[in-house]
């Protein structure tokens, strides 16, 4: 797919949908699996392309992924690959990767393409070696990145500056490989999915504030059921968001509380939520989630708030430009090392449909003006931006185009059928 032009729904919907596996527990659950000795099962998993690179690459180190199945005689049966890992797109399969393989005793190198090798990876550094771990950056801390183990890795008690899913999780899958026990600190805003599996399998506990210790051992054969991404459904819920009347319901979505910062962003521009929590996966909360369009005022969003919603801050703009008065983002600079810049990338998107908008050093600033002109949007490559723009069709007088919109694909296949066909419903 190239370039693809979206027509402004033509009034009001209710539907309810039901989207697909969460990105980033399907990664983690595909690598615990094949961290296992044995036979997991994994349902559910999220359909794009991230997720595809991560269950490649793991095959590639001799590990059986296929279908729900993962078979893998575990960690210490990983055989070195005969070729750079090729993570593609996804910032999680290398950056999660990276952690998996710091303790084997074969140096791995991991890989990607033009925008992931741009990509900051500096941060995985410290911790890893912390634990004894090899880690190597090209020039500029990007990747490729070539880690291993020339010795056993020995726990390790590690406090990061910033806030980071990613990199506490790299760490925890290095320190299960580990010679005694580790643990881990940061600011808080991150998403915590690792350490609630780790703890629900008897292999982490839960500590004051943020820290979290790791117990090694092996990793127990697991059944993963993988409920729907929250991230995903943020695009459907802020379209019911922006139609005044409209409805949206996803039902079986993750209600981990470092994922629903969003929700509290969509209730501060003025829509109305609904959230019921139904039921638990290894320590996730699991429900349904129902927005309903009631009119957009403005918001200031920044600090931890920020941080939870940073996949979402595209779709703030959109909002924030649909609404009454001044949005404001701040900290949010991480948005600056995404797939694209992601500050300039929503700037240019608004300005580019007839807003107005000035980017910071940490975030942006969007003037409501209650609605978006037609135009043209890049997506720089990037699916947040992409799919924002559809979105932003919801409240424009007339059709959007998105160039190369089908980079959607890394996270959400058949993300812009979905979407007309929840315009469509009544």
């Amino acid at each position: 797919m190239t370039d693809l032009t979206i027509n402004p729904p033509r009034g009001g919907f209710h539907a309810e949908v039901t989207v697909p596996g969460d990105k980033s527990l399907s990664h983690r659950a595909l690598i615990l699996a094949a961290m296992a000795k044995g036979e997991s099962r994994v349902s559910g998993l999220g359909p794009g392309a991230d997720v595809v690179a991560t269950g490649e690459l793991l095959g590639a180190l001799g590990v059986d992924v296929g279908g729900a199945i993962v078979a893998s005689s575990g960690v210490e049966a990983w055989t070195k690959a005969d070729e750079p890992l090729d993570c593609g797109n996804s910032g999680t399969t290398l950056r999660l990767m990276a952690g998996a393989l710091a303790g084997r005793p074969f140096t791995s190198t991991l890989t990607g393409d033009e925008s992931l090798r741009a990509r900051p990876m500096r941060r995985l550094v410290a911790p890893l070696t912390a634990l004894g771990a090899t880690v190597a950056l090209s020039e500029g801390d990007t990747a490729p990145l070539e880690v291993g183990a020339h010795k056993p890795l020995v726990g390790a008690d590690v406090a990061l500056d910033l806030a980071s899913a990613q990199v506490r999780t790299a760490f925890a899958l290095a320190a299960l490989q580990a010679e005694g026990p580790s643990t881990i600190e940061s600011p808080a805003g991150y998403r915590d999915h690792t350490e609630r599996w780790l703890e629900a399998t008897g292999l982490g506990t839960r500590l004051d504030g943020t820290a979290f210790r790791i117990d090694p051992g092996p990793v127990p054969p697991t059944d993963y059921e993988i409920p729907g991404d929250p991230s995903s459904a943020a695009y459907l819920w802020a379209a019911a968001a922006i139609s005044r009347g409209s409805e949206v319901t996803t039902p079986g979505i993750v209600l981990n509380p470092g994922r629903i910062g969003f929700l509290q962003i969509l209730e501060m521009f003025g829509a109305v939520i609904e959230a019921s929590v139904t039921g638990s996966i290894l320590g996730d909360a699991v429900g349904t989630v129902t927005v309903r369009g009631h009119g957009l005022f403005a918001a200031e969003v920044s600090g931890p708030l920020a941080v939870a919603a940073l996949d979402e801050l595209p779709l703030v703009a959109v909002l924030g430009a649909l609404g009454e008065g001044i949005t404001v983002v701040r900290d949010a600079q991480e948005l600056r090392a995404k797939e694209s810049d992601r500050i300039e990338s929503t700037v240019n998107m608004i300005r580019a449909l007839g807003g107005g908008a000035e980017s910071t050093e940490d975030g942006f600033a969007v003037v409501g003006t209650g609605w978006l002109e037609p135009g043209t949007v890049a997506s720089a490559g990037d699916h947040r931006i992409a799919m924002a723009a559809a979105v932003a069709a919801t409240g424009a007088t007339g059709p959007i185009t998105i160039e190369d919109a089908g980079v959607a694909a890394v996270s959400w296949p058949g993300f812009y059928e979905q979407l007309e066909a929840t315009w469509s419903s009544q």
